[in-house]
This record gives structure tokens, C-alpha cells and sequence, in this order.
């Protein structure tokens, strides 16, 4: 895996470069020479993930119904308004 470290200004003018790049490993996308965004393949994203692609499938994972918790309960003082 290699890191590709390009500025605003190149990744602008030649996006195919930073694609192609982006196949062997992340590449860090600066603005004024400080890393600002990071460009993954979907492959690779998909691995830091996990895989998920929504709220349903992560909260449909195998095990959450053994995870228990409890909501406090929450009350809001209301008061009359005239108009």
C-alpha cells in the first residue's frame, strides 16, 4: 500500500491521477499544505467500515438484540401562551 500526497490545485487538474492512486492505498488531498480530505477506493472504505452502507444494516448486525439499555426519563416544563 502507498500514500499519495497531492495539493487542491493537482487533484483538480488531473483527477484521473489521483483515482489511479487511490487503487494502491489513500491519498491525502491538502489546501495551503495541511492534509484537508482523503480520497479511498470504495474497496477500501468499504474494509475500514465494515462493510455497512446504512443505519438499517448497522443496526441489524447480528448480536445488537443482547445489547440492553435504558432511557431516562425526560420532562419539559411547559407554560401557557395567550395570544
Amino acid at each position: 500500500m502507498s500514500i499519495t500526497t497531492l495539493s487542491s490545485r493537482e487533484f483538480n487538474q488531473d483527477t484521473s491521477r489521483a483515482k489511479k492512486a487511490a487503487a494502491d492505498g489513500p491519498v491525502f488531498i491538502t489546501d495551503r499544505g495541511k492534509p484537508a480530505h482523503v480520497l479511498l477506493s470504495i474497496e477500501a472504505y468499504e474494509r475500514l467500515t465494515g462493510g455497512h452502507k446504512s443505519v438499517v444494516d448497522a443496526l441489524s448486525m447480528p448480536g445488537l438484540s443482547d445489547i440492553e439499555f435504558d432511557l431516562a426519563k425526560c420532562e419539559i416544563g411547559l407554560r401557557q401562551v395567550e395570544f
